[in-house]
């Protein structure tokens, strides 16, 4: 097994769990070097997203590892809220998983046993790079889920929220706005909740002033940038100055 894994297996976890903030990165292109480069910013976590990323469970591998030899947390957003998404995840080099599509808080207690070993859950052991205690983070994408945050929290093995603002705000029916008069009750809801179960939130966001909003709202998981976004803007940017 990798050193640097298990040198920072349950780094994460641990902070999350003693109250610290955690600050970290979206990465949605596949690919080694892109990881690396995100990892190497100074931050906490980096997500891979195999839900609506190009990586693949056959990137896992290197991408976690690189990752971890530069400091970070390599997590991911599996594709889908089932056993053997979450599992091939975590047998693969991540730390944690952040599940998408959770409607209900009995939905969320089989996540959250998929994550454990017996007799904590029902994982199967094994996988090239498993180890440690992995981080269980229930996505919070729809009016439902709101409604079964606080059942959801109370679930043992569930670590955290991430709420999903695109897929909320259209559930809800309102702006992709965090200052939203509808969106914005449903955000203080979830960390009103979270607060109250003394496990984190986040918040996803995709550049560092809407994520410092988050922050300040009291989210513990803050995602700062998403690496096609970033790199898209940064090239818009410099052409824009370039033309003057």
């Amino acid at each position: 097994m990798c050193l640097a894994y298990l040198m920072n297996s349950d780094v994460l976890g641990d902070r999350l769990r003693r109250g610290d903030v955690v600050f970290g990165a979206w990465s949605v292109l596949p690919g080694v070097i892109c990881a690396r480069m995100l990892a190497a910013g100074g931050l906490d976590y980096v997500v891979i997203d195999l839900q609506h990323g190009g990586a693949t469970e056959q990137d896992l591998p290197a991408m976690t590892t690189a990752i971890s030899l530069a400091g970070a947390a390599p997590l991911a957003r599996v594709r889908y809220a089932h056993p053997a998404d979450i599992g091939r995840a975590l047998d693969l080099g991540c730390h944690g998983v952040i599940v998408p599509n959770v409607e209900s808080a009995e939905q969320a207690a089989a996540v959250a046993g998929a994550c454990r070993y017996p007799p904590g859950g029902y994982r199967s052991a094994g996988g090239v790079l498993a180890g440690g205690t992995p981080l269980c983070i229930i996505m919070v994408e729809s009016r439902n889920a709101v409604a079964e945050v606080a059942a959801t929290l109370a679930i043992e093995g569930v670590d955290g929220i991430y709420v999903g603002p695109r897929d909320l705000s259209l559930s809800l029916g309102c702006a992709l706005d965090p200052r939203d008069p509808v969106l914005r009750p449903e955000l203080e809801r979830v960390w009103a909740a979270c607060a109250a179960a003394g496990k984190p939130a986040g918040v996803h966001a995709s550049d560092g002033a809407t994520a410092r909003l988050y922050r300040e709202g009291g989210c513990r998981i803050v995602t700062v940038a998403v690496d096609g976004v970033a790199l898209q803007r940064g090239a818009g940017h410099e052409l824009a100055a370039a033309r003057g």
